[in-house]
Order: structure tokens, then C-alpha cells, then sequence
């Protein structure tokens, strides 16, 4: 399959912000991870596994500087991940976020 069949079998509400026909799923593989983990629906989530393996998602996913708390704790918890693993966890930002509870 091409990388346009791929992307355009994910939900629509997923890449709003960029033109779908552009992503190529190699290149854009950590704006395409992190969109499904924070944003995505559970058929999104599963095409993703099935695309990239668990064990891509969670080392692209170490590498975010933010990820939402509750896709953290999610894909540590799937993947039997220690926390402090995860370069978003360690990297706290300086001025609290507006939301974090």
C-alpha cells in the first residue's frame, strides 16, 4: 500500500492541519504517531500498531518533549514502559500548562 491508501484509512479529524496527500508516513512518522496517540479513535490506534509495531510507537514516543498525561501513562502502560523512560516525563515544562490536573 502507498502512503496516501494509509493515511486516508485514518479518521479525517486526525490531520486538519496539514494536506493528508503530503504525509509520507516514513518522514512524518513522529507527527503521525503522536496525532493518533492524542487525538485518535481505538480503529486509528489499531491501524497504527498494525503499521509501525509497538515498539516503533513507544521509541518515537520517547523521544516527544510533550505528550498529554493521560497517552503517557496509556502507551507506558501497554508497553511496559518506565516512566522516566520517556523524555516528555523528565522534561517538565518551567511554566505550568493551563489544564494540567
Amino acid at each position: 500500500m502507498n502512503d496516501k491508501t494509509i493515511i486516508n484509512q485514518f479518521s479525517p479529524h486526525l490531520f486538519w492541519d496539514v494536506n493528508r496527500n503530503n504525509l509520507d508516513m516514513e518522514k512524518n512518522k513522529g507527527y503521525v504517531i503522536k496525532q493518533v496517540l492524542e487525538y485518535g479513535l481505538m480503529q486509528d490506534w489499531l491501524l497504527l500498531k498494525k503499521i509501525y509495531g509497538l515498539n516503533i510507537i513507544v521509541s518515537v514516543t520517547k523521544t516527544f518533549r510533550t505528550l498529554d498525561k493521560k497517552t503517557l501513562v496509556f502507551i507506558a502502560s501497554i508497553s511496559n514502559t518506565p516512566l522516566n523512560a520517556f523524555r516528555c516525563y523528565n522534561d517538565q515544562p518551567s511554566i505550568p500548562q493551563p489544564g494540567n490536573f
